[in-house]
């Protein structure tokens, strides 16, 4: 993917203004065709050209445990990405999972246009990029269409409130088919209130759940990520389990009761009420 006719090698950053802030694409020194991207000094994503199957940033290697075992390897799926970034995700549904249809939504279409631009997709990859808000996007994605909906969207380095409720989640329901996942990169700190509530939201729509993160995250000892995975059927919690803790970063899956226990009577969020996630301390970036 990415080969053919540009052949940009990684070797001086790209500064663009975009809508949401200052966009960075800075070369990965141990990687030929590698780049990370930032909004206004926050790592939003890493791509790959030559290997769009490699993840780099922890959380993406976690929702690309939830990819490889939505269906059998190999399998085209239909995905939905709310969040687009460098579009790292899409690229690995398209590198691993080729012949899969894939819609793509990302309200910032300079953005959009800088990716296409200087990182370009696979032109036989199905991956269509719509320059949209998250939601709006997903109200026109047809009801039981999606094997997969992955929430990755952030606004600087918060998730935007109106993406936090039950009312959002709802609608995620109404997308994914029955047996499907919905998986959302959910980022905190202690005392980990947000998160909390997180899982208690979707617990009052979907009736199956289950929390991969760091372990010094889950026990609020520094702010970080954690995928919230979530579906109408059963999870494949051992196989996701050792996935999980085989990682170079080792993490772990909490479900159940002890998932349950970790919410700790946290209110489900609702349009009313919703807030967005809280904003990382400036050492989390240093």
């Amino acid at each position: 993917m990415g080969k053919g006719k540009n052949r940009r090698v990684a070797s001086e950053a790209v500064v663009e203004s975009v809508d949401g802030g200052l966009a960075e694409l800075l070369p990965d020194r141990e990687r030929a065709r590698a780049w990370t991207l930032l909004i206004d000094g926050a790592p939003q994503s890493h791509v790959d050209l030559d290997d769009p199957a490699y993840l780099s940033f922890e959380y993406q290697r976690r929702l690309g445990h939830v990819i490889d075992l939505v269906a059998p390897p190999g399998k085209p799926v239909h995905a939905v990405h709310l969040g687009g970034g460098a579009l790292t995700l899409a690229r690995y549904v398209a590198a691993t999972r080729p012949r899969s249809t894939q819609q793509v939504v990302e309200r910032d279409a300079a953005l959009v246009q800088l990716v296409r631009r200087e990182l370009p997709l696979d032109p036989n990859a199905r991956i269509r990029v719509r320059s949209v808000d998250a939601r709006e996007g997903l109200a026109k994605v047809p009801d039981g269409w999606a094997d997969l909906v992955i929430a990755d969207v952030f606004s600087g380095a918060r998730t935007p409130a109106h993406l936090t409720s039950g009312e959002f989640l709802t609608d995620v329901r109404r997308v994914v088919k029955a047996g499907g996942l919905y998986a959302a990169n959910l980022a905190d700190g202690p005392p980990l209130a947000h998160l909390r509530a997180q899982i208690a939201t979707a617990a009052g729509v979907f009736p199956e759940l289950a929390l991969v993160a760091d372990p010094t995250v889950l026990r609020g000892k520094r702010f970080g990520n954690a995928v919230l995975v979530a579906s109408d059927q059963p999870l494949p919690v051992p196989e996701l389990t050792r996935r999980a803790a085989s990682d170079a970063h080792p993490a772990r899956v909490e479900h159940g009761k002890a998932l349950r226990d970790f919410t700790g009577g946290a209110t489900p969020v609702t349009d009313e009420s919703a807030v967005a996630s809280p904003a990382p301390p400036p050492s989390v970036f240093r």
